[in-house]
């Protein structure tokens, strides 16, 4: 949704698990009724009809396909990170609504696939179709466990990363790995390998609980040959993340060290919340983005230069009637937070423009020192000139079949 200067308003949408089996056992009642048509997610007060509505771009009910639920919902946002745009999709909900479910989902069946791995295919679906470009597409995954970041992708997941300023804005994590890929297998098995490192636990609302919240970010660089012989490059950064569920020790029987990581999970919740109560306050200037490593690393998602999804699951069940009028009331305020996407072009970090200036730098010294040693070619400085441009033939050849090997497109195939 844009505004009148250019801007636009996070998208903001609900999704609705259904009552569990246990749920149904327990004959507890259900207290959310979810318009899908007129995009309303309603809650009543357990033993009442007092009905409260929430309006929001979309809303999913309990039986929405995993397909139809991305098709509608992340497919738009990728499109425009395939044209240099930064996006952003999100869950955010009280633990054990769906939200690993939603952006992960179960390896098998296919069907049951979640954002993510969708995105994965939706990518290099779309680069196999477009022949007048060039792509370099990379991946890294990180999780922020106890307000702790780890690489997720390292061969020490465990250990500590720094959060480093962008000089040119923005934040970034340092030695966070990135691992070039050319196809949604490759990327399948880097999120595969990432999520055994995740950290999970048990507890008495979600059997695999994350732990943590995860970070999966896809960068995309792009090259297009203009007439000027000057390529044209841009870089989008798609960020999907699966956040830890906020929860109550009473509900959660959370004890040791699950209790420690369920208080750091919601104090970066909480840091969550007041940066989306800042943005959407006309009084407040300060928005305090750097109370929480979650709230640094979502900086440019919410207020910043993305397109950003805010999907927030629920659950029916009366019983955390406080936890979902919670929910709803952050999501329903997040809808007002403006973002101002732009292109990313030609940016000064781009892989792609790195391999092009050394293919370059290289070319024009090899030139130079063959037109040096052209005139005593049977000479011994003839000879070391071109023994010397020889063996930089052999590095130009080297740079530029690295060059290709790390980049895809449809006329390479």
């Amino acid at each position: 949704m844009a505004d009148g200067k250019g801007g636009e308003c996070v998208k903001v949408v609900i999704r609705c698990r259904p009552l569990s089996n246990q749920e149904k056992i327990d004959n507890r009642e259900s207290i959310v009724n979810i318009d899908v048509k007129d995009g309303v997610a309603r809650i009543r007060k357990p033993g009442t009809q007092d009905w409260k509505d929430f309006t929001f771009d979309a809303v999913y009910d309990e039986n929405t396909i995993q397909a139809n639920f991305y098709e509608h919902t992340g497919y738009s946002i990728v499109e425009s990170v395939l044209d240099g745009y930064n996006g952003t999709i999100f869950a955010y909900g009280q633990t054990g609504t769906g939200k690993t479910h939603t952006m992960v989902g179960p390896p098998e069946p296919e069907e049951m696939h979640g954002v993510i791995p969708r995105t994965f295919a939706h990518i290099f679906n779309r680069i196999n179709m477009t022949t007048d470009k060039k792509f370099m597409v990379r991946a890294s995954y990180l999780e922020i466990y106890n307000e702790e970041i780890r690489d997720l992708l390292s061969k020490n997941p465990k250990q500590k990363l720094e959060l480093k300023d962008h000089p040119d804005g923005g934040v970034y994590v340092k030695d966070l790995t990135n691992m070039i890929v050319k196809g949604d297998p490759e990327l399948q098995a880097v999120m595969d390998a990432g999520q055994k490192n995740r950290s999970v636990a048990s507890t008495m609302m979600n059997n695999e609980s994350s732990r943590s919240h995860s970070i999966f970010t896809i960068t995309i660089e792009t090259s297009e040959a203009r007439s000027n012989d000057k390529d044209h490059i841009c870089v989008g950064k798609m960020n999907m993340v699966d956040l830890a569920g906020s929860e109550r020790q009473s509900k959660t029987g959370a004890s040791g060290q699950t209790l420690k990581e369920a208080t750091k999970i919601n104090m970066s919740l909480s840091a969550l919340g007041n940066v989306i109560s800042a943005l959407v306050d006309a009084k407040t200037s300060f928005i305090p983005y750097r109370d929480s490593k979650l709230t640094r690393l979502l900086q440019d998602s919410l207020g910043g230069n993305t397109k950003t999804v805010m999907c927030a699951c629920i659950g029916p069940v009366d019983y955390n009637f406080d936890e979902t009028t919670s929910t709803l009331r952050y999501a329903y305020r997040a809808k007002s937070i403006k973002n101002k996407p732009k292109i990313n072009e030609d940016p000064k970090d781009a892989m792609i423009r790195d391999f092009q200036d050394e293919i370059t730098r290289l070319k024009m010294k090899l030139q130079e020192r063959v037109q040096g040693g052209g005139g005593g070619g049977c000479g011994g400085g003839g000879g070391s000139g071109g023994g010397g441009g020889g063996g930089l033939k052999g590095i130009l050849k080297a740079k530029i079949s690295t060059f290709r090997a790390f980049c895809v497109s449809a006329s390479t195939k």
